[in-house]
């Protein structure tokens, strides 16, 4: 199952999963801003963030903004093209992750069906990508899964991933939410991706 579309947007393309609106969890705006015609700033679009459910729990990834090549400004702020869930170098993505307590086993086989190049094949859930991920802890407890334990992390905590092989567990009774910055790295355990 493809979850991203060929333009870039989840959802969108054949074989893509639906994106929805937000229900149940929380509905992210998304205020985008660039430039105009004389370089002045201004509000470009001011909408809800597109949101991806995956399992039956509640669980959601809202796509906040995306974009597979280096940045160059003065721009008009729109939603430049991108592919896939991992940024090529120089690339970035913009996410805020709901995870429901309970099991997690919808989250890992979405990490399973929507990431499998980049997915342990031994072990459920836990995936490395070639990315450099801000991942900040908004509400809930989470326990960060490594090769050598796990780590729980509560509101207001940052976590930096460089590379690293991981897996997320919500590890409290109500929804957890991440904000989760994705800035494209090279790694050696990944060739790079064709541009």
């Amino acid at each position: 199952m493809r979850l991203w579309g060929e333009d870039g947007r989840p959802g969108t393309g054949i074989l893509c999963a639906p994106t929805i609106t937000a229900q149940g969890g929380d509905v992210v705006r998304r205020v985008v801003t660039g430039h105009d015609e004389r370089g002045r700033s201004r509000v470009v679009s001011d909408d809800d963030a597109d949101a991806i459910d995956f399992g039956d729990a509640g669980g959601l990834f809202h796509i906040v903004w995306g974009r597979d090549d280096v940045a160059h400004f003065p721009d008009a702020g729109n939603q430049p093209r991108w592919r896939g869930p991992s940024p090529p170098p120089g690339g970035c993505r913009v996410t805020i992750f709901e995870l429901p307590p309970g099991d997690e086993n919808d989250l890992d086989d979405y990490v399973v069906d929507a990431m499998s190049e980049f997915a342990d094949p031994k072990r459920p859930g836990m995936h490395a990508t070639p990315t450099l991920d801000f991942d900040i802890v908004l509400n809930g407890t989470v326990g960060l899964e490594l090769e050598d334990g796990e780590e729980i992390l509560r509101r207001g905590d940052v976590v930096v991933l460089n590379g690293t092989l991981h897996r997320w567990h919500n590890r409290g009774s109500t929804t957890a939410t991440i904000a989760v910055i994705v800035v494209g790295a090279q790694h050696d355990a990944f060739p790079a991706a064709p541009q």
